[in-house]
């Protein structure tokens, strides 16, 4: 990571009135990024400058997965075209540029300005310009009010809204960094009125926009991912590596390397290959031609034998064929295909052209274990490096570390664009490290998520704008989409009904993936991920490491899901309270107390973020956790069982799988003590067995008395 050389400004003959002494005035030439920390890979002649129309910010851009960022200043109205530069200008390099945020330090990142710029500065731009505006300084505060008319006489959308006022806001507070000329009227734009009060509406919460993927499509599709890596994989990296050896022997890759073959070798060498067909009931690799004929593939039978192209025109070209072997439909590999769906062959016969798909088909489905099972987000996930996952042998645990981007600042406040290294690695579960282990067996990239499993060759000088080597967001969203669509074609064809099926929120983006894993943990701890792995084992496994942290952000996203269960479940207790549910047990009135006052308390409730559902789960009148066959009314300092977090932690919650009988915090409802009758009922069975082992026997009596007497106290003890 380098900054450019210093740069000579080319001086105007005036400087603008009421330019502050701590401003720069840029001329033509002077660099874009000129006080931006660049890509040490940047070629400096490269560089925009401020008379270019077009701003490329990728010298900028640090994360591997980001896709290409320019500003294109053709698309602002010609007239507030150079104002605009200048302002812009100032936003990327003054040190005392901001972002809206109350951090008076804190720069805004290049990515957040071409978004900015595009979403919701260009159309208020076109607006001013409408009217006639030159300069920001002609704008003035009845316009203002003119433009909030405009939006609601648009039927602008309120989210649409929010970004443009926040846009006049932006300008107005970067008065003072500004000549006359660019500022707006001194006093804030709309008297200073928030923009709630302003639209007389709010907008819905980040948390309603990131929509979880269905139960009936995520289960399916993480249970195909994990087929790929656990029975495809050996296939497909077999098939893939044969497909790299051929492709390094194309005739095009190996001018001037070719070894001078002695003579007859290379008939012998053809004897060979054609017996080995023949032995085979195999024809010679083929291609089909536009009219629908086959003919030799002689570029890939070249490769096979690590000859010329020009074979074709030679006599050993007339060899093959005069072989009377016929022309194959493909150019089949000799990787065989071993695993099996259901005692048939998960694939056929692999051509040469299919084993870049498949390898890209596991990469994907690893890209699906390793994001979901991990909790991170996907920018760090798609930035992560060889040799990220490690086995802490002492915790039995397996780490994953990598850089993190959102919320890497420095000490004054300001984005450090190349990430930061994570203080604390996430902690995943043994299938995801399994799935990292065969992304690096899968290719050589330093990234486990290149943009190409196969590095392109680039001429120097003639790199493309875009730097970032790791897949972008939108490219992996497309390759889900491709290996959902691989895989509900493929059950088509075998009569398969484990299909993905489209999910009713859309498209499966990677950004679904993570509210998806929070709803599974807390709704369905005991459902399976693989094997004998539950969710509720991923749940204590992460929670011991970095995707335990609140930094991490996953327990923001874990703490709405249970912000939402527990609600859910407030109502329908207090719903059965007033429909007369008896409780009984140590803790049955402060069950009932909890019931009504978290009803009274919350409902209705509006939550801002995640985060504040993470904070609201601390409150006493939450902690109501329903087992199987009890109720805890949660005291973590009366609690008898292994809590999951520490006693003063917000997130902490009972074990109920480790309820212990002598617990001050049970209670039970009637819900509970039908569950209790059941199982009591499937004891007596087994006490009553005459031929159930002593022991069995013995075990299975002390239960049966334990829950006879709660249903005995339940249905026959004092009652309030």
């Amino acid at each position: 990571m380098t900054s450019p050389a210093p740069i000579l400004l080319d001086e105007p003959d005036t400087r603008p009135d009421g330019l502050p002494d701590d401003t720069v005035w840029p001329g033509p030439d002077t660099i874009v990024l000129m006080n931006r920390q660049i890509r040490s890979d940047t070629d400096p002649a490269r560089l925009s400058r401020f008379t270019d129309d077009r701003w490329d910010l990728n010298p900028g851009i640090f994360e591997g997965h980001a896709r290409s960022q320019t500003l294109n200043f053709e698309i602002i109205p010609e007239p507030l075209r150079m104002a605009t530069k200048f302002y812009i200008w100032q936003l990327i390099n003054h040190p005392k540029a901001r972002t809206l945020r109350r951090s008076a330090t804190n720069r805004t990142a290049l990515h957040t300005v071409e978004i900015f710029f595009y979403g919701s500065l260009q159309p208020v731009l076109k607006w001013f310009a409408g009217r006639g505006i030159s300069e920001f300084c002609q704008v003035t505060n009845d316009m203002l009010w003119d433009y909030l008319d405009a939006l609601d006489e648009d039927g602008v959308a309120i989210h649409k809204r929010y970004r443009r006022i926040t846009e006049v806001r932006r300008l107005w507070i970067h008065r003072d960094i500004l000549p006359f000329h660019l500022r707006l009227p001194e006093a804030p734009p709309w008297d200073g009125e928030d923009t709630k009060d302003l639209l007389e509406s709010t907008r819905g919460g980040r948390e309603n926009r990131t929509k979880r993927i269905s139960e009936q499509s995520m289960q399916p599709l993480l249970r195909w991912a994990i087929r790929f890596l656990e029975d495809f994989s050996e296939d497909i990296v077999a098939a893939w590596d044969e497909y790299r050896m051929l492709q390094s022997r194309r005739p095009e890759h190996r001018r001037g390397q070719r070894r001078g073959r002695k003579s007859g070798e290379l008939q012998a060498d053809i004897t060979v290959f054609l017996g080995e067909l023949r032995s085979r009931g195999e024809g010679l690799p083929g291609s089909r031609r536009d009219d629908g004929t086959l003919r030799p593939a002689w570029r890939h039978i070249a490769s096979l034998l690590n000859c010329s192209a020009s074979i074709e025109n030679t006599g050993s070209g007339r060899l093959i064929l005069e072989s009377g072997l016929p022309v194959a439909d493909d150019c089949y590999l000799d990787t065989p295909v071993t695993a099996d769906l259901d005692g048939q062959p998960w694939h056929p016969r692999i051509p040469f052209d299919e084993a870049p798909r498949l390898a890209r088909l596991l990469s994907t489905a690893c890209f699906i274990i390793v994001a979901y099972l991990s909790g991170a987000r996907v920018g760090e996930i798609l930035n992560l490096r060889r040799g990220c996952v490690s086995h802490d042998k002492v915790l039995g645990l397996w780490l994953m570390e990598g850089l993190y981007f959102k919320g890497a600042e420095d000490e004054e406040g300001n984005k450090i664009p190349e990430g930061t290294v994570r203080e604390d690695p996430w902690v995943i579960i043994d299938i995801a490290a399994k799935a990292v282990a065969m992304l690096e067996q899968l290719h050589d990239s330093h990234l486990l998520f290149p943009n190409r499993l196969k590095p392109i060759k680039t001429t120097p000088g003639m790199e493309t704008k875009r730097r970032g080597e790791a897949r972008a967001d939108q490219i992996i969203a497309d390759d889900i989409t491709k290996f959902i669509g691989w895989v509900n074609e493929r059950c088509r064809q075998l009569g398969r009904k484990d299909y993905i099926p489209a999910d009713a929120g859309g498209s499966v983006t990677p950004s679904r993936l993570r509210r998806t894993l929070a709803w599974f943990i807390r709704r369905k701890p005991r459902g399976l991920i693989a094997a004998s792995i539950q969710y509720g084992h991923a749940h204590t496994q992460m929670l011991q490491g970095y995707a335990g942290s609140y930094e991490a952000g996953f327990l923001d996203d874990y703490a709405f899901e249970d912000w939402l269960f527990r609600m859910e479940g407030i109502a329908e207790d207090e719903r059965r309270l007033l429909a007369g549910e008896h409780v009984s047990g140590p803790a049955a009135d402060a069950y009932r107390y909890r019931v009504q006052a978290a009803s009274r308390e919350f409902a209705g409730r509006v939550l801002n973020s995640e985060r504040h559902a993470r904070d609201m789960l601390g409150n006493p009148l939450l902690q109501i956790h329903h087992g199987d066959g009890m109720t805890c009314v949660l005291n973590p300092a009366l609690a008898a069982c292994q809590l999951r977090g520490a006693v003063d932690d917000p997130m902490v919650t009972p074990d109920t799988d480790d309820c212990r009988p002598n617990c001050q915090c049970l209670a039970h409802t009637d819900r509970d003590i039908e569950i209790n009758k059941v199982r009591a009922a499937e004891l007596a069975g087994i006490v009553n067995d005459t031929l159930a082992p002593p022991i069995r026997h013995a075990r299975e009596k002390r239960e049966l008395n334990r829950l006879l007497a709660i249903v005995e106290h339940h249905q026959h003890g004092s009652r309030p």
